[in-house]
C-alpha cells in the first residue's frame, strides 16, 4: 500500500492489526523533517509516531532541554536543582524507555546528543518512570529523559522530563522547554546523530534500594506474606514495561502465587488502550476467581508503571478508594503523620477517613505534578498519602511520581498487616466512615468556545450557586455547603455528594467528576451537571 502520511498507515494498523505496516511508520519517523507544536502536557510531550514524534523532532526537543540545561537563570537553576551545566555535565542524566515501537532507537537519539555536550549517560533501558525517578535520588544525577506517552494509545511517543528531585518538571521548566523547542524547529539540524557513550543501569535493583532506605513500605514483611501465605497475586502489565519487576520485587518466580499476564512484546498492545481501566481489568479478575487462595491480589498496570488500580475476588478496587485505604492504613497501622493531598477531582472518601482522625485535607489542580509542595523531604507539611482519581498514588518519604509499582507492594503489605483481603478492609472502612460513589464523564462543546472564555463561563456559576443556596438534584434540593474553584468549579453539598465542572483549556470539551452518596443517584448529579454547563455557557462572561 502506498501511504502518503504516517496518520494514514496507523488508522489501518489499529482497525487491522496490521503489524508488519509498522517498518512503514519507522520510514515516516526517520524521513520526516516536519516540525511539530511541542506541547509539554501534565506528563511530558506526546506525539503520534512518525507524524509528530519523529527522530528530527526527538532530535530538537533534546537539543532543547540541553539548552536549558546550559541557563544562567536563579531561578530556573533552582528550579531544576543544579548549580551550573558543569554540574549537569559531573552529575549525568538518565535516559530510558518503555517498550513501544522505536523506543530503544528514540533513546540512542536523546544520549547521542547528550553525549556530544560531555554529558555523563546513565542508560536504563527498558524501564519505567517509577523506577526512573527513584534513580534519580540513588545516582544523585541531574535530570531523567524518559520516552514513554504513558498509557496512551499505540500509536503515540512521548518524551518525560524529570528535574534533580526526581519529581515531574513544573510549569516553570516545562513552558522554557516548550519556547526553546518551538524556536528550534523552523532551523535546519543534522540528520545524524553522534554515536552515544553511556553507562548501563539496572533501575530495578537501584529501586529495590530506594524502597529498603525510604522504609515507607516493609518490603521483608511483603517477601514473607507473598512466600508463606496462602495467597494468590495477579499482574496485567498490558505488554508494559513493568513486566520483570513482580518477580524482583517480590523475590519469587511466577507460578502458583504470581500469576503474570500479557507480558509478551506487542506494539500494538492487543488492539486496547493500554490503561489500568475496569474492562482492561477483566483478565485478572477471572484469574482471582478461578483461584481458591485465601488471599488474592490483583492489579493492572499502565505501560511505564506509573497508574494501577486494584482488585480482589469480590471487586474491583479504582484508586478513589485505594487511595482513601492507603491513607488509614499508613496512620492507624503505621503510624505515618501528616496530611493528606488529592486532586480536586478525587473522592471524598478520604475526607471521611480523614476528618474524624485529625487528618488535614489538601486538593489541588488535576496532576501529579501538583503534590510536589507536599513530597518534599523538607516539606513543612508532608503527605501521608497523595493520589489521584485517575490511577496515581505515592506516599509519605517515597518518589514525586506516581508509582504503580509501590501501589502493588503497598496493597500486599496491607492484606499481610490486617488479615483481609482488599475488598473486606474497604467495606470495614466503608461501614465505619460511609458509602461514596464516584464517577466521570463530560460533554462536547461548539469549537469556538474552547479555552479562556469557557473557563469564564463555568466559574461564573458560583455568583448564581453560593454557598447556602440549593441545586436541585433528581427530585431533591441540596443545600451547597462549599463551593471550590482550584481547577473549574465545584459544588459539595449537605449530603456529602458533590459535582465538579471542569472545562478542558485547550479542547471543546467539559469534564464532568461526581460523586453520590447512592449509586442510583449517580444519573441525577450527572445530570444536573450537564445542566449547569449549559446554563452557563448560554449566559454572558
Amino acid at each position: 500500500m502506498n501511504f502518503q502520511s504516517a496518520e494514514q498507515c496507523w488508522r489501518v494498523i489499529k482497525r487491522e492489526l496490521k503489524r508488519e505496516l509498522l517498518k512503514e511508520i519507522e520510514r515516516f519517523a526517520r524521513e520526516s523533517t516536519s516540525p511539530t507544536k511541542v506541547v509539554f502536557g501534565t506528563s511530558g510531550w506526546r506525539g503520534e509516531i512518525g507524524t509528530d514524534f519523529t527522530f528530527q523532532n526527538v532530535r530538537v526537543v533534546t537539543e532543547a532541554i540541553i539548552n536549558v540545561l546550559k541557563t544562567e537563570n536563579p531561578e530556573l537553576k533552582e528550579a531544576l536543582g543544579i548549580r551550573d551545566f558543569e554540574d549537569v555535565k559531573k552529575r549525568g542524566v538518565i535516559v530510558g524507555h518503555d517498550n513501544r515501537f522505536l523506543g530503544p532507537e528514540f533513546a540512542r537519539v536523546v544520549m547521542g546528543l547528550l553525549s556530544r555536550e560531555g554529558i555523563k549517560v546513565y542508560y536504563g533501558g527498558e524501564t519505567t518512570t517509577p523506577e526512573i525517578s527513584a534513580c534519580i535520588e540513588m545516582l544523585d544525577a541531574a535530570c531523567s529523559i524518559n520516552i514513554t506517552p504513558s498509557h496512551n494509545p499505540s500509536n503515540y511517543s512521548g518524551l518525560k522530563f524529570n528535574p534533580s528531585d526526581g519529581g515531574p518538571a513544573g510549569p516553570e521548566i516545562t513552558e522554557r522547554i516548550q519556547q526553546e523547542a518551538n524556536a528550534l524547529m523552523g532551523a535546519t539540524a543534522e540528520r545524524i546523530s553522534p554515536e552515544p557513550s553511556y553507562e548501563s543501569i539496572d533501575t530495578t535493583a537501584l529501586y529495590i534500594e530506594y524502597l529498603q532506605q525510604r522504609g515507607t513500605i516493609d518490603l521483608q514483611k511483603i517477601k514473607d506474606f507473598v512466600k508463606n501465605a496462602d495467597c494468590l497475586v495477579v499482574v496485567d502489565h498490558v505488554h508494559g514495561a513493568t513486566r520483570g519487576r513482580p518477580e524482583r520485587l517480590f523475590n519469587i518466580e511466577a507460578g502458583t502465587k504470581l500469576r503474570l499476564l500479557r507480558t509478551e512484546d506487542d506494539y500494538l498492545f492487543g488492539g486496547v488502550a493500554p490503561e489500568p481501566s475496569a474492562e482492561n481489568m477483566k483478565k485478572v479478575i477471572k484469574v482471582l476467581k478461578e483461584g481458591d487462595a485465601t488471599f488474592r491480589i490483583g492489579a493492572i498496570m499502565d505501560p511505564d508503571g506509573d497508574r494501577i488500580r486494584l482488585a480482589d475476588h469480590n471487586i474491583q478496587i479504582p484508586m478513589n478508594y485505594f487511595g482513601a485505604m492507603a491513607l488509614h492504613f499508613l496512620y492507624v497501622y503505621k503510624g505515618i503523620k501528616g496530611l493528606v493531598v488529592k486532586s480536586v477531582g478525587t473522592s471524598n472518601f478520604v475526607n471521611a477517613i480523614a476528618e474524624p482522625l485529625g487528618i488535614k485535607v489538601v486538593e489541588t489542580k488535576v496532576g501529579f505534578k501538583n503534590f510536589r509542595p507536599y513530597m518534599l523531604r523538607n516539606a513543612p507539611e508532608r503527605a501521608i498519602v497523595a493520589f489521584e482519581e485517575s490511577d496515581g498514588i505515592s506516599a509519605y518519604n517515597h518518589t514525586l511520581e506516581k508509582d504503580a509499582l509501590f501501589g502493588l507492594l503497598l496493597a500486599v503489605e496491607m492484606v499481610a498487616t490486617t488479615g483481609k483481603n482488599l475488598s473486606e478492609y474497604l467495606k470495614e472502612l466503608m461501614d465505619e466512615y460511609g458509602y461514596y460513589y464516584p464517577d466521570r464523564s463530560g460533554i462536547e462543546v461548539d469549537r469556538a468556545l474552547a479555552g479562556e472564555g469557557l473557563r469564564r463561563k463555568i466559574l461564573a456559576l458560583e455568583s448564581r450557586y453560593p454557598v447556602g443556596s440549593n441545586i436541585r438534584i433528581g427530585d431533591r434540593d441540596l443545600k451547597i455547603t462549599k463551593v471550590i474553584t482550584i481547577d473549574g468549579i465545584k459544588f459539595i453539598l449537605e449530603d456529602g455528594s458533590w459535582l465538579m465542572i471542569r472545562p478542558s483549556g485547550t479542547e471543546p470539551k467539559v469534564r464532568f467528576y461526581i460523586e453520590s452518596r447512592d449509586p442510583e443517584e449517580k444519573e441525577d448529579v450527572f445530570n444536573t451537571a450537564r445542566r449547569l454547563t449549559e446554563e452557563a455557557i448560554k449566559g454572558s462572561d
